[in-house]
């Protein structure tokens, strides 16, 4: 079956003030000592359960911008892989991109080096939201990435897209897919801005220098995405993601399906669950690239802590991962995972919501409603 790894690559030439994820504006970076340290856990990693003997299906080089990375770099990581666990067939290799970051030669040996699905932040195609969003790229270099992307031969091409901006208008989102959707990419994301602690944002929206949208202008919104999508030929098939059929981010939907995976890098985090899903545990590295380049050196781990995750919690886990899929899950996967109906671990928390609307039960499946798209979180929560 093989398992999921996931490359964290922590450096951005400026830091967008929503983001939250671990990453850090800089003017330079140590790509070659990095991307030693990544080789270097992977190899510790590779000679310990559960990952000895298993194969990678799928890789995903996150930030950061692994883009400023050199596709020599990106190269020897995905070859580590191949030689350390072995990739499977078709493996999906994923690279996230700045637009602003990449030109047809770069595009060309990163294809060459064993990318085969690129993601741009495009974020949005109106100047005035870029400048909000702190994005350092403009809308005609997000044009020229996907069409020097799709020249360089790679037929699977993301573009994200973010909504709920403050200032933007219900024209803007529709003008923002109209013209994503031009650029032909296979696959789109579209995010409900969020302001998270320890963000700029966040920090500004306290000192009321900046104000979120309301509630009801936030789903009218999010309406206008999950029905303008599909009907530019991208069905939603996660509450935030859009694809036709076949065309999913496979290393994503591992994710969803509550599947182990290996986080490699500065602040990545690892989840293995044993073969009978009565336990896992998940654990985490040390976000701080400094720290974690000497830690890799002294121990060729970084791990700065772990969890055990109880049965319990993961039947948790499993049903509002599951849930973010447009599909939802079958009541079977859960027995045949955990070894008891679904209904004699959540049946008396599933049937309020079932009659009031938010989930729909379809015979020998679980989703959400239209309407409990619009509160999922609210949804999730009943189970945790």
């Amino acid at each position: 079956m093989g398992f999921s790894l996931y490359i964290h690559i922590p450096y951005c030439e400026s830091k967008c003030p929503y983001c939250d994820f671990n990453s850090y504006g800089v003017s330079q970076w140590p790509e070659v000592e990095y991307v030693d340290a990544l080789v270097g856990e992977m190899e510790t990693r590779a000679r310990t359960a559960p990952w000895a003997g298993q194969r990678v299906k799928t890789i995903f080089f996150g930030g950061g911008t692994p883009s400023l990375f050199m596709p020599a770099s990106i190269a020897g990581v995905i070859q580590a892989a191949d030689r350390l666990f072995g990739l499977v067939p078709d493996c999906e290799v994923t690279l996230e991109a700045n637009p602003g970051t990449v030109d047809q030669s770069k595009l060309v040996d990163l294809r060459a080096a064993g990318v085969n699905r690129i993601s741009f932040g495009a974020q949005s195609f109106n100047p005035a939201i870029l400048k909000v969003l702190g994005r350092i790229h403009d809308a005609e270099q997000t044009r020229q990435a996907a069409s020097m992307a799709q020249r360089a031969g790679f037929e699977r091409l993301n573009l994200d897209l973010i909504f709920a901006v403050p200032g933007q208008q219900i024209e803007d989102v529709y003008r923002d897919i109209a013209v994503a959707t031009s650029l032909g990419p296979d696959h789109i994301s579209a995010y409900n801005l969020t302001f998270e602690e320890k963000t700029i944002f966040f920090t500004a929206m306290k000192r009321g220098l900046i104000v979120p949208l309301s509630d009801d202008e936030q789903a009218a919104m999010f309406e206008v995405v999950r029905t303008e999508l599909p009907r530019r030929g991208y069905p939603m098939y996660e509450i935030s993601n859009y694809a036709p059929a076949g065309h999913e981010a496979r290393h994503n939907l591992s994710y969803w399906r509550a599947e182990s995976y290996l986080g490699l890098g500065a602040g990545a985090h690892s989840c293995a669950l044993d073969d009978t899903f009565s336990q896992g545990v998940r654990w985490w590295n040390q976000p701080l690239p400094s720290r974690y380049l000497a830690a890799v050196a002294e121990r060729g781990i970084a791990e700065e802590g772990r969890e055990l995750i109880e049965k319990r919690k993961l039947e948790q886990e499993f049903v509002f991962l599951n849930l973010r899929l447009r599909a939802g899950f079958e009541f079977r996967e859960f027995e045949r995972r955990f070894g008891e109906p679904f209904d004699a671990r959540f049946g008396e928390v599933t049937a309020p919501l079932v009659q009031g609307g938010l989930l729909v039960r379809d015979k020998d499946r679980l989703f959400l409603s239209d309407r409990g798209l619009e509160i999922a979180d609210s949804v999730f929560a009943q189970f945790m």
